[in-house]
């Protein structure tokens, strides 16, 4: 028998403080402590280094002058380490808000000497949840710094890809690094929208076996679902086209043209998102016919149960009043009252009779095709 993995929505709540003035950075409650990975590469030379302390990122970068550096961030929970990425990069304080604002919907923001884009990456986690995380990335000559809520392995084979030194990952710039990255976030995007439509193919084959209400709920949780992803998918898409029509120097020919897949594979994603969504609508109305079908089926049943025994209801009714034809104290004939009273086997007669009504009306019944199941 098909089983429904039940996929489910994780919930999250931000809370900021509202007050303060912009450009101030607000960590959310339940942010994770940063873990932070610098990797360095430059044709056939690689290296990878995890760092304890920010401190650290100048002695590295130094280290490798000339390289292409990815400073890859897992966790947002410490407010010295943004500062000091601020002060270092000289990055607006807006682009910092908005990353420890963990709220936002994809876009890209250029400014005059580096790039800031963001993005949401959406997986099915080990409880069978839907993880939604904003992924925030920013731009400079020959650095790429990413920055993630949670320690996800999202860039595993983005870095697999760097290690093994295979296609132009390593001779390219960090935007064709960012262009692997992005690719690697609308993929997701695919796993995610297939699992649920496996399990929208498994909700419609319990459905042809027996309507339930259950199933309609899960239905209206994936239609919730499916919007979520639109909802990640159309600015996605918006912002990987601001990037191909960017003019800035930051975004090589190579990466554009590259990014112009990726704006192909969002463009599939919303058509799927699409398609999956009216499947939603389609199974919540099948499921309500199913059941209003099965409800009339039972209603009809009762109608011709109903039906069979009010004649015979009648008839006891008649009998029942008990109009004898004799009184019995003064011996007195009364005029038009029951003959058939004191009749020898009466009750044998009239059972009988109303078996033969029953009967008959099943024979009609079953003549008109009301006792067919359909």
């Amino acid at each position: 028998m098909a089983r429904i993995r039940r996929i489910s929505l994780k919930s999250k709540k931000y809370v900021p403080m509202s007050g303060t003035s912009p450009g101030s950075i607000q960590l959310y409650e339940g942010a994770l402590k940063p873990r932070i990975t610098i990797y360095s590469f430059k044709g056939s030379e690689f290296h990878s280094l995890a760092i304890n302390s920010y401190e650290e990122i100048d002695v590295e970068l130094d280290s490798y002058s000339g390289f292409n550096h990815w400073i890859d961030i897992r966790g947002i929970g410490d407010v010295k380490l943004l500062e000091y990425l601020q002060n270092k990069f000289s990055i607006n304080k807006l682009v910092m808000e908005d990353i420890t604002d963990c709220r936002q919907r994809p876009k890209l923001d250029e400014y005059s000497d580096f790039l800031f884009t963001v993005s949401r990456n959406m997986y099915v986690n080990e409880n069978l949840e839907i993880e939604n995380e904003q992924v925030s990335f920013i731009l400079l000559p020959h650095i790429l710094i990413s920055f993630q809520e949670s320690y996800g392995l999202t860039f595993e084979p983005v870095i697999h890809r760097l290690e093994g030194g295979k296609g132009n990952i390593r001779t390219g710039e960090t935007s064709y690094l960012l262009y692997a990255l992005l690719d690697v976030i609308v993929d997701n995007y695919f796993t995610l929208i297939y699992k649920l439509g496996d399990e929208l193919e498994t909700i419609e084959q319990l459905l042809y076996r027996k309507a339930d209400k259950a199933l309609m709920f899960q239905t209206q949780n994936i239609k919730r679902e499916m919007i979520m992803i639109r909802r990640a998918a159309w600015p996605e898409r918006d912002k990987i086209n601001d990037m191909i029509r960017s003019e800035s120097g930051l975004i090589t020919k190579t990466s554009k043209t590259f990014l112009k897949d990726t704006y192909d594979h969002c463009m599939q994603i919303i058509d799927l998102v699409e398609s999956y969504k009216d499947l939603t609508t389609s199974l919540v109305d099948m499921n309500l016919s199913l059941i209003s079908h099965r409800m009339n089926e039972v209603m009809k049943v009762l109608t011709i149960i109903s039906s069979i025994f009010i004649p015979l209801t009648f008839i006891a009714g008649i009998y029942g009043m008990n109009f004898a034809k004799q009184d019995p104290e003064t011996g007195k004939w009364l005029h038009n009252n029951m003959p058939e009273l004191y009749m020898d086997n009466g009750y044998a007669y009239t059972m009988i009779g109303m078996l033969l009504i029953a009967i008959i009306q099943m024979i009609y019944f079953w003549r008109k095709g009301w006792l067919n199941k359909s």
